[in-house]
């Protein structure tokens, strides 16, 4: 098994893992990192970076339960800087990986992953931040804790008042138009 087929199948099993729930991975500032080839002190300190850096091959990011992307190997896909974009279902039962790819992917809000991040000048590698380049998305920073809070796979208390309300909100912003 190559190195691509190895890190493929440690993805999805990953994925699929039910004690994997977003608040496991280790916190940076409002998003959650790990690294499938267990190199996550390289993957903090370019996440933990001022100036921006390459993440390493195996870094996971998510904001939100329902999306990630992967640092695949270097060369595995030259446009979207070696990165893998992921939408995922997610329940209290695990994770089931609802689409995977790489300019195609799309996120629930509508937005191609890729369009969004490819925004996002060089030295923050894909990235996507308030000062890195990239639209702002249409979720606020409450609605992002509050799914991150909330996210099933962690077994949750019930939301907070202040969850239970960006939740609300949120819903709003994802009724279809009609």
């Amino acid at each position: 098994m190559g190195a691509s087929e190895e890190v493929i199948g440690t993805t999805s099993s990953y994925f699929k893992d039910c004690s994997r729930c977003i608040t496991a991975m280790t916190p940076v500032r409002q998003f959650y990192v790990d690294n499938l080839r267990g190199d996550l002190a390289a993957t903090l300190a370019a996440a933990k970076s001022a100036t921006g850096a390459v993440y390493p091959p195996g870094s996971v990011i998510q904001l939100i339960p329902g999306e990630a992307m992967v640092k695949r190997e270097k060369g595995f896909n030259v446009a979207t800087r070696d990165w893998e974009f992921f939408e995922l279902d997610v329940s209290k039962d695990g994770t089931q990986i609802r689409k995977r790819g790489f300019a195609d992917v799309v996120n629930r809000f509508g937005g191609n992953c890729f369009a969004c991040h490819i925004a996002a000048r060089p030295e923050w590698d894909l990235v996507c931040e308030s000062e890195h380049g990239c639209k702002p998305i249409p979720v606020t920073r409450a609605m992002i804790g509050a799914l991150q809070r909330t996210d099933p796979r962690c077994n949750p208390a019930a939301p907070s008042p202040q969850d239970a309300e960006a939740l609300r909100q949120l819903q709003i912003l994802l009724k279809p138009k009609e």
